[in-house]
């Protein structure tokens, strides 16, 4: 007595049960409704982030993604390393946006990073100066919001191309969180910064 091959042995049935599965997850991702997206990507002090952005000329929705990368919107984040607030900015890097004249201790104060609109304005201030600090090239000074100026110097000093030469996993992941957050800002929130 010869046996044939069952069509749903255990053995068939998980590979196609696999693909399913992925092909569901890709189809949900690429057509889900926009409100199951803003679960992942919620925007909240949309006025402090757009009267922070337009005063030091960035885009809105970059600010809202680095938020969101950085802390998720929750104004209590503390890092290991001592970041604090909505945009993990360092005491040190608040004070520094003083003393170089982005911002005014009359105005803001930088000891109160937990305060949202006082991080979110220090924040934009210290994004703006990156941007400007590399030419316009967002990319770098994202990379560099992540990583520090000097290893971005480095990494792109001989010319190379800054996605190839991030030696930093962390910072590879960054960039393209923060590079994905934007895109998806942008989406989901169009008339949010009119």
């Amino acid at each position: 007595m010869t046996r044939r091959p069952r069509l749903l042995a255990w053995y068939r049935v998980i590979p196609v049960a696999l693909v399913l599965l992925f092909g569901c997850a890709s189809w949900a991702y690429a057509y889900a409704p926009a409100q199951l997206f803003q679960l992942f990507y919620p925007l909240r002090y949309e006025e402090d982030i757009l009267s922070s952005a337009t005063e030091f000329g960035l885009d809105p929705y970059l600010v809202a993604a680095v938020i969101e990368t950085e802390s998720g919107f929750d104004p209590s984040a503390h890092s290991d390393s001592g970041a604090c607030g909505l945009m993990q900015l360092m005491p040190d890097t608040a004070w520094d946006m003083v003393h170089k004249g982005y911002v005014s201790s009359d105005e803001v104060d930088p000891d109160n990073l937990y305060d949202p609109s006082t991080n979110i304005r220090i924040g934009c201030a210290y994004l703006s100066y990156l941007i400007s600090y590399f030419n316009g090239a967002t990319d770098h000074a994202i990379a560099a919001y992540n990583a520090g100026m000097g290893n971005v110097d480095s990494w792109t000093d001989g010319g190379q191309d800054l996605a190839d030469s991030i030696t930093f996993p962390e910072t590879q992941s960054y960039l393209v969180r923060v590079k994905t957050a934007h895109e998806r800002y942008r989406e989901l929130y169009p008339d949010s910064f009119m």
